[in-house]
């Protein structure tokens, strides 16, 4: 793998991790199109992921040691906020979906080829359906707090993720806020969510990496994480601030736009 290779992928996936355009969808494209080398692919996509966690987990230190405490004062029964307690409750279970779900069907999402063509049916599939929940929220916005309920829900459309195309963040975003949250509370809770989602994946990564005898060439990969990490701590930051005053609009035009380019390419031209 070149230097050049890596640098390109991690900026795309550094800054379409945390917005809702779907990184996977993304690098899938980038590498078709432009012929990348994808050499020491597993070992790449591990590295990725560590370094999207650690921006996140960066980002969110102050709250990530938050439920911490108050998980460890719960265990030793003593006096927790109950509003933290709910949360770390809502991020638990919010993962058991699609950590599970992703366990029993991964074989055959790895086996099913990664087309441009399910890249750009899955992208305006999302768009749509972030049309159809805009269009609900502005109809009957609502503010509701994160509750171990929704939170479980909220982890249920991360499940649609798991389609190449469809956005982790936009989905989880969505979800949230067709569950009653505002649209900033529903992005800040997607970030916390994506924390314990990618463990789970990165540990699998290690292990089947583990038990791969190939050799690595590890001086570009780092470069490629570094980089990751940089763009997605920026992106996390920018698009926290977007969403506070924003909607989604803007993302949901550059999918529509996305998908009808990636079919005039694969059928058209």
């Amino acid at each position: 793998m070149e230097l050049f290779d890596p640098i390109i992928l991690a900026l795309v996936q550094g800054i379409t991790e945390f917005l809702p355009i779907s990184s996977t969808g993304h690098l899938i494209l980038i590498r078709e199109w432009l012929s990348l080398d994808t050499s020491n692919t597993l070992a790449y996509i591990l590295v990725l992921h560590v370094a999207t966690i650690a921006a996140v987990v960066t980002y969110f230190w102050s709250d990530i040691l938050v439920l911490i405490q108050v998980l460890l004062r719960k265990l030793s029964r003593l006096p927790v906020n109950e509003r933290d307690l709910t949360l770390a409750y809502a991020l638990l279970l919010g993962t058991i979906p699609a950590a599970l779900i992703g366990f029993l069907i991964e074989p055959y999402v790895s086996a099913y080829p990664q087309s441009p063509a399910l890249v750009a049916g899955m992208v305006f599939t999302a768009s749509v359906f972030f049309m159809y929940v805009e269009w609900r929220y502005l109809l009957r916005p609502t503010h509701e707090s994160v509750s171990v309920r929704n939170g479980f829900w909220v982890g249920c459309f991360q499940v649609l993720a798991l389609v190449p195309g469809f956005s982790r963040t936009g989905a989880t975003i969505a979800g949230g806020m067709l569950l009653g949250l505002s649209r900033y509370e529903a992005t800040r809770f997607s970030f916390l969510l994506a924390i314990p989602i990618t463990l789970v994946s990165g540990g699998i990564n290690l292990i089947s990496l583990l038990k791969n005898n190939g050799i690595v060439d590890w001086n570009p990969i780092i470069v490629g994480g570094v980089v990751a990490y940089v763009a997605a701590l920026i992106v996390i930051h920018l698009f926290l601030s977007f969403i506070r005053r924003y909607t989604l609009w803007p993302f949901i035009w550059y999918g529509v736009i996305l998908s009808g380019l990636i079919g005039y390419i694969t059928f058209v031209s």
